[in-house]
């Protein structure tokens, strides 16, 4: 057993892992801003992670043997935790992203076009930190999210106050209504219906992670003793065609396409550039992923019968 806290778990893959941590018999502590309470059993610790003396004082004498933060989005965040969990904690787990290597937000070192991405693509080691950017200017930091997620990780590896890693997690689909992004079932919808999906003209692939295989593989985390980045997706890229021809085969339609100019938007999950990553870390570490087109179909049958069960006006 383990003593772990969680930053966030209020919702999606971060409930699910609350809840397989206390299966697994850990103690689980929850802090959050209390829109949720969690799962019985569960110590839950209402503060906003951004105020540092309400966070100090809230944790008490409390101690850890993992936290998993799955809510910091800024390197302001990623501050007051390491202060606030420095002594408290022998490990630190932070839920980062695949944004973190879109060449869009960033000069990033050139891949060899069409490869997947390693992690020593973004060394947060060697990344800066700016904390007097308006990272507390909501606007800023939807703008700037890669980036806050990128000095987040270095202000934490940084720090040097606990061991420290990081999980880069791709695109995560699956749950139904519980996927709050919307965009699988911007899909689903769109080809139900027989309107078009808007697609780059050269659309290139992606990769994508099970939300119960994230909340399993930051489980994973918490009992492994590896530091720095790990990428998190499953096995198999999928460009837009082949998610879009999935949803098709699954609503019994067929699916529509626009393209659209360059440097015009176009639906979620089409990419102008490889945005693909590297899962080979992980599994040299020990996890085993599955295959995405195993798992896609489903996830996509669950939110075309979430979406058949909204009522209409």
């Amino acid at each position: 057993m383990q003593r772990i806290c969680v930053i966030g778990g209020s919702r999606y893959f971060g409930k699910l892992l609350v809840e397989r941590l206390r299966a697994a018999g850990h103690q689980v502590t929850v802090i959050n801003r209390g829109s949720t309470p969690p799962p019985a059993g569960v110590e839950h610790l209402v503060v906003d992670r951004n105020d540092e003396a309400a966070l100090l004082a809230a944790l008490d004498t409390r101690t850890f043997d993992v936290v998993v933060d799955q809510v910091c989005y800024t390197p302001v965040q990623a501050a007051i935790a390491a202060r606030a969990f420095a002594g408290r904690t022998r490990r630190y787990v932070m839920t980062s992203t695949i944004e973190v290597y879109d060449p869009r937000t960033a000069a990033l070192p050139a891949a060899p076009s069409g490869t997947p991405v390693p992690e020593d693509q973004v060394d947060p080691a060697t990344w800066q930190v700016a904390l007097d950017l308006p990272w507390h200017d909501a606007a800023y930091l939807e703008a700037h999210y890669a980036e806050g997620k990128r000095q987040a990780e270095a202000a934490f590896a940084h720090a040097g106050s606990f061991a420290f890693a990081s999980v880069r997690s791709a695109h995560v689909l699956g749950g139904g209504t519980q996927e709050f992004t919307g965009r699988l079932a911007h899909y689903a919808g769109r080809i139900a219906r027989g309107e078009e999906i808007a697609v780059h003209t050269q659309a290139l692939p992606t990769v994508f992670i099970h939300y119960a295989e994230l909340a399993d593989l930051l489980v994973w985390a918490t009992a492994a003793d590896f530091t720095g980045p790990v990428n998190a997706c499953s096995d198999g890229p999928v460009d837009v065609y082949d998610l879009a021809e999935i949803v098709a085969a699954q609503a019994g339609r067929e699916a529509v396409y626009r393209t659209v100019p360059e440097g015009e938007e176009a639906s979620p999950f089409s990419f102008d550039r490889h945005y693909a990553m590297s899962n080979a870390r992980a599994k040299a570490l020990g996890f085993a992923f599955s295959r995405t087109t195993d798992w896609l179909p489903d996830a996509v049958a669950e939110t075309l019968a979430a979406a058949s069960a909204v009522p209409t006006a």
